[in-house]
């Protein structure tokens, strides 16, 4: 079975919440994708993950029947292009501040006219299930996804270039980071009301834009809050936060009297 791409669930599901695997383990990130996530993303930023547990843990995620996202380190944009070719159906990147670094992130990401991207997705084509190469090049610029995350005071500042440069197909929020940004280092709380009047007018101008737009949330209640507002991708805690879950509300049950 070939692995869908994002484009194809978003298309047919709208909104997709997807599972936050920071953990280097390929069956961490498969039973995640099997609990019924719309999609997983490997944390290379903050997670554990390396170029081998992306590798691994796409083609897990793949044996789900859900599409893999890849979060990259800041300014990696070589492994955004890496992780395109093992399969990664969309690529975050983080710290986009200005339409230089968009530019930067789409010229590895996007082939030719829209980027520069080096040809080499043999393991991209077995997942995806496509053997021509020809057809390949022709759909995989629209079949896989960027996003830019939107956290700091100057990413806001430059958001509507960012948002124009060719090959940026989407934004991300970092709404803890945009709330350190904002509040100059004081406090990080991704639901305080200044936070949450950015978040909005980013999703706004990105939809104007013709933009796809995504959020991180820490608790269900605040992703189907994102869901009310309209956005595209809400990431759902992390792996960590659903093992804590389910082993404290489990002890919970055993011990009660």
């Amino acid at each position: 079975m070939a692995m869908p791409s994002l484009v194809s669930v978003l298309r047919s599901r709208g909104a997709c919440l997807t599972a936050w695997i920071a953990t280097p383990e390929p069956l961490i990130a498969e039973s995640a994708a099997r609990a019924g996530f719309d999609c997983a993303t490997l944390d290379m930023q903050h997670g554990l993950h390396d170029p081998v547990s992306v590798m691994r843990g796409i083609g897990a995620v793949a044996l789900a029947g859900v599409p893999a996202i890849v979060r990259i380190p800041v300014g990696d944009f070589a492994m955004a292009s890496r992780a395109l070719d093992m399969g990664a159906s969309a690529i975050i990147a983080p710290m986009i501040n200005s339409a230089e670094d968009a530019r930067a992130f789409a010229t590895a990401a996007k082939y030719p006219p829209l980027g520069e991207r080096s040809w080499g997705p043999v393991r991209a084509m077995q997942l995806s299930g496509v053997s021509d190469g020809a057809a390949f090049l022709r759909d995989t610029n629209a079949a896989t996804l960027t996003f830019a995350m939107i956290e700091t005071r100057a990413a806001l500042q430059a958001l509507d270039e960012i948002l124009a440069v060719p090959g940026i197909d989407a934004v991300f929020i970092g709404p803890s980071d945009l709330s350190i940004a904002l509040s100059d280092g004081a406090s990080v709380d991704p639901m305080r009301a200044d936070n949450q009047a950015a978040a909005a007018d980013i999703l706004a101008r990105a939809h104007a834009a013709g933009k796809l737009a995504g959020i991180f949330a820490i608790t269900g209640e605040q992703a189907r809050h994102y869901r009310n507002l309209g956005y595209d991708l809400i990431a759902l805690g992390t792996d960590g936060m659903y093992f804590r879950l389910g082993a404290t509300t489990m002890l919970a049950e055993a011990k009660a009297e």
